[in-house]
C-alpha cells in the first residue's frame, strides 16, 4: 500500500475519533445554554407567558376566523369578531362563576364553618411548622407571624395586581394581530431559515399548530364533557350548586395526576352536611370513574396521536415549568414540551432527545 494512502488513512481515522476534550467542551457549552435558556424563561415570565398564552387563544379562535372568512368576510373583521365575541362569553363567564362561587361559598360557610375553620388551622399549622422549628417559638405568636401567600406565590413572576392586570390586556390584542397575520408571521418565519431546511422548517410549524388547535379543543370538549356528566350525577344525588361544583370538578380532573384528587375536593365540601354520606360516595365514584375514562378513552382519541409524551416527560416538565413560572407553567408545561419533541423529531442532531421525551 502506498505511503501517501496510509498517512490519508490514517489522518482520517484521527479526524473521526472526537477529541476527549472537545466532546467535554462541547457538554460544557450545552450545559450552558440550557442554563441561560432556563434564566431568560424565569426572568422573561411576563412577557413569554403573555406571549404563549395569546399564541394558545389565536390557535383556539382560528377555526372561527376560518368558518366567518367563508361568508366572505375580511380576516381583519373577523378576527375582531371572534375575539370581541370570546371576551363576552369569558365576561360572562367569569361574572355567573363569580356570582355562584360566593353564593357557594357562603353557604358553606353557614353550613360548615367549624370544619372549615379547623382545616384552616391544620394548614397554617403545617405551613409555619419550619419557621418555628428554627425560631423555638411556640403558641399563636409564631403562627401569625410567618403567613403564606399563596396568591403570590401561584403568579409569581406577574408583580402586583395592577401589573398582572396590564399585562394579560395585551392578550386580546395580540391574539387579534396573530390572527391576522397569521400567513405572514408562518411564512417570514420560515424564511428565516437556510433553503435547504424551509421544507423542514414548514412541515414542523405546521406539526406544531396541529399540536397545539388538537390540544386546546381536546382539552376544552373533555372538560365539557366531564363537567356535564358530573352536573347531572351531582344533580340527582341532590348536592347543592350542583351546576357550579359540577363543571368545576371537571375541568379541575384535566390537571395531570392531581386532577381526580382536586376534581373530588369540590363535591366532598359541598356535600359535608347538606348530603347523606352515601351520596358523597356517589360523587367520588363518579369523579375517579370519569377520570378513569377519560385518562384511557378519551385522552389517547383526541389527543394521543399530536402529544406521544411518555410519562416521565410530563412529570418532569410540569415540575421544571411550574418552578419556572408557578400555575401558568403548569397550564403550559404539556403544549411547551410536546412542541420541543416535534423540534426535536425533525432535527437530526436532536433526535435522540426527541426519542427519549416519546413513548
Amino acid at each position: 500500500m502506498p505511503r501517501e494512502e496510509i498517512e490519508l488513512r490514517s489522518s482520517t481515522q484521527e479526524d473521526a475519533v472526537p477529541h476527549p476534550k472537545a466532546q467535554k467542551f462541547h457538554w460544557s457549552l450545552t450545559a450552558v445554554g440550557i442554563a441561560t435558556i432556563l434564566g431568560l424563561c424565569y426572568w422573561g415570565e411576563l412577557v413569554l407567558a403573555v406571549m404563549l398564552l395569546s399564541v394558545l387563544l389565536a390557535f383556539i379562535l382560528a377555526p372561527a376566523v376560518d368558518l366567518l372568512m367563508r361568508f366572505r368576510i375580511p380576516r381583519g373583521v373577523a378576527a375582531f369578531v371572534s375575539v370581541v365575541i370570546f371576551l363576552a362569553l369569558i365576561g360572562g363567564a367569569v361574572y355567573y362563576s363569580s356570582n355562584q362561587a360566593f353564593s357557594f361559598f357562603q353557604e358553606l360557610t353557614q353550613d360548615t364553618g367549624k370544619i372549615r375553620s379547623e382545616f384552616v388551622r391544620f394548614l397554617q399549622r403545617a405551613e409555619n411548622f419550619g419557621r418555628v422549628a428554627q425560631s423555638g417559638q411556640t403558641g399563636a405568636s409564631s403562627v401569625v407571624a410567618s403567613p403564606t401567600n399563596w396568591t403570590a406565590l401561584l403568579l409569581r413572576g406577574f408583580g402586583s395586581v395592577t401589573q398582572a392586570l396590564v399585562a394579560a390586556s395585551f392578550v386580546p390584542f395580540l391574539v387579534y394581530f396573530m390572527l391576522t397575520w397569521q400567513h405572514h408571521v408562518r411564512s417570514c418565519t420560515v424564511m428565516l431559515f437556510p433553503l435547504e431546511n424551509r421544507h423542514t422548517a414548514y412541515v414542523t410549524l405546521g406539526l406544531i399548530s396541529a399540536m397545539i388547535r388538537s390540544f386546546m379543543a381536546g382539552n376544552v370538549l373533555i372538560g365539557l364533557f366531564i363537567g356535564t356528566i358530573s352536573t347531572i350525577v351531582f344533580g340527582i344525588l341532590h348536592f347543592p350548586f350542583f351546576y357550579f361544583i359540577g363543571f368545576i370538578s371537571g375541568f379541575l380532573s384535566l390537571i395531570p395526576y392531581l386532577g381526580v384528587l382536586l376534581a373530588m375536593a369540590p363535591p366532598i365540601i359541598a356535600g359535608i352536611g347538606p348530603v347523606e354520606s352515601g351520596a358523597i360516595l356517589g360523587a367520588v365514584v363518579t369523579v375517579l370513574g370519569m377520570h378513569l375514562i377519560a385518562l384511557n378513552v378519551l385522552y389517547p382519541k383526541f389527543l394521543g396521536n399530536r402529544l406521544q409524551l411518555n410519562p416521565l416527560t410530563v412529570t418532569i416538565a410540569l415540575l421544571v415549568w411550574g418552578w419556572l413560572w408557578g400555575a401558568v407553567g403548569l397550564v403550559l408545561a404539556i403544549p411547551i414540551t410536546a412542541a420541543m419533541k416535534i423540534i426535536f423529531d425533525h432535527v437530526e442532531r436532536l433526535k435522540p432527545y426527541g426519542a427519549w421525551l416519546g413513548e
